[in-house]
């Protein structure tokens, strides 16, 4: 399956495993750990779905290199300023116990976007982050 190019060139698997609701107390290990096995590379979770250790416990656990699995996270309400961002991307890499993240997103980006975008950038300057973008999520009735 072909990947996805994104504008600073690199790729994303066009298929990912999500893992939104599946609660930390051991279950989402074991459906991460699941979906490596038949193949999944791509996973999907994010500070507020209060998992990310669990995803990385399963990343750890399943012997396939870090650069074969791709990992996308996203930046919570609370975390949206410059200093807050700085600490809400440590706390993302150490739950998830990697040395970077694929893509980081902005998961609603409301109050001090500036400031969470300025930390974003500098964390992919450094190599925690390979990718940065804003997601919106859109509700309609």
């Amino acid at each position: 399956m072909e990947s996805i190019k994104l504008n600073n060139g690199s790729t994303i698997p066009p298929i990912g495993f999500g893992v939104f609701l599946i609660p930390d107390d051991g279950t989402c290990e074991k459906a991460v750990s699941e979906a490596l096995k038949i193949g999944y590379r791509f996973i999907d979770t994010a500070a507020a779905y209060m998992n990310e250790v669990g995803v990385g416990k399963a990343i750890a656990k399943s012997g396939i290199k870090r650069e074969e699995i791709y990992i996308t996270s996203k930046l919570w309400l609370q975390d949206y300023s410059y200093e807050a961002a700085k600490k809400g991307i440590e706390t993302s890499l150490k739950n998830l116990n990697v040395d970077y993240i694929d893509l980081y997103l902005l998961h609603q980006p409301y109050f001090d976007t500036i400031g969470a975008w300025k930390a974003l950038e500098e964390a992919v300057a450094e190599g925690k982050i390979k990718s940065i973008s804003w997601l919106r999520h859109i509700f309609c009735s």
